[in-house]
């Protein structure tokens, strides 16, 4: 099959022929129509993810047609149309009986785990828990702008920090999933803050429903523009980048009680913030809760507000490229210029 992979971090991405993935027993092998390009895999690229072992195929934002079943496999069939989360769950921990297998004991990561759908074919092990059939109304690329960036807001607004009518919503970086979160935050009914400093992503976050915006490069200081412009602080706010600036513009800008979110992945000198816990935990006494990815038994809902027509992933993709030019979309988040979801859908 072919495959962009890279041979050591930060190398060029390089379009070759390699194997074709082995079936597991329990799972299934996916032809890859679309696959979104996601910060993530550009985290693995530039060589910041201890889980990744270069010779490497990245991505994991993936959706296609089911080609070859493993005798444990029940539940799908060759043909069908198929997504997944990018955390495969194992199904069977206290965690996953729980629950919860977002934080599965023994979980497998498309594109990081192994190697990802920057290909023709991928792999899903344990796929009976973690296979998801995809409706008819929902094209490949679309599937795949869903990804790991509609899902994962969907979980952490929704689920985690269960945003409310009239709250404000305040998003700390206005990529993929900060998009996702302003999209289904204006279905919920809330208000919004859009902050980036792209003044291009922030128009698009104002037509896909963001109330007010602000560009953090100009700003002085944008927590307390945030607190000003919200009437004393966001309710909920998420960081969508994963950076020491983001995540302390988040947590001061939260009004009393509010709920921080933290989505983008803190990698290397992000990874151990400072936290004021007297002046914002202690004293203003807000949260502080992750969230990573979702379980496959919530794709329901969301295919559920995308058929009402209330929320369309298909206004979160940009820009539509062959596989060849995958390096090339991975070397563009060196900066944060890019709008909206890039996805992959000519193999």
């Amino acid at each position: 099959m072919r495959a962009a992979l890279f041979e050591t971090a930060r190398q060029p991405l390089e379009v070759r022929e390699v194997p074709d993935p082995i079936c597991p027993r329990d799972g299934v092998v996916v032809a890859v129509e679309a696959c979104g390009v996601c910060r993530s895999d550009w985290h693995a690229w530039n060589g910041a993810d201890p889980d990744v072992t270069p010779p490497h195929v990245p991505g994991h934002e993936f959706a296609g047609i089911v080609v070859d079943v493993g005798p444990e496999c029940r539940r799908f069939k060759k043909g069908d149309r198929v997504t997944a989360p990018f955390i495969i769950a194992c199904g069977e921990c206290p965690d996953c009986r729980g629950g919860d297998p977002t934080i599965c004991a023994h979980q497998f990561v498309i594109g990081f785990s192994a190697w990802g759908a920057f290909a023709q074919f991928t792999a899903v092990p344990h796929a009976d828990f973690n296979l998801v059939l995809l409706p008819e109304m929902i094209g490949f690329a679309e599937a795949a702008a869903m990804g790991c960036r509609l899902t994962t807001a969907f979980r952490g607004i929704v689920d985690r920090a269960d945003l409310r009518p009239g709250e404000w919503l305040s998003v700390h970086g206005c990529g993929g999933v900060g998009l996702s979160a302003i999209m289904i935050a204006a279905e919920l009914g809330a208000q919004i803050l859009a902050i980036d400093v792209n003044d291009a992503a922030l128009e698009l976050a104002k037509s896909l429903g963001a109330t007010a915006t602000l560009n953090a490069a100009t700003s002085s200081d944008v927590a307390m523009e945030v607190r000003a412009i919200t009437d004393g602080g966001a309710h909920v706010s998420i960081d969508a980048l994963g950076i020491t600036t983001t995540f302390h513009n988040s947590i001061r800008g939260l009004r009393k009680l509010g709920r921080h979110v933290q989505i983008g992945m803190p990698l290397e000198k992000h990874a151990a913030p400072v936290i004021p816990l007297l002046e914002t935990v202690y004293s203003r006494q807000i949260s502080i809760m992750g969230t990573r990815g979702i379980a496959a038994s919530r794709f329901p809902a969301l295919f559920g507000m995308i058929k009402a027509g209330r929320l369309d992933p298909a206004r979160l993709v940009t820009k539509r490229i062959p596989l060849t030019q995958a390096g090339e979309a991975m070397a563009a988040l060196d900066g944060f210029q890019g709008v909206g979801v890039t996805v992959i859908d000519r193999f």
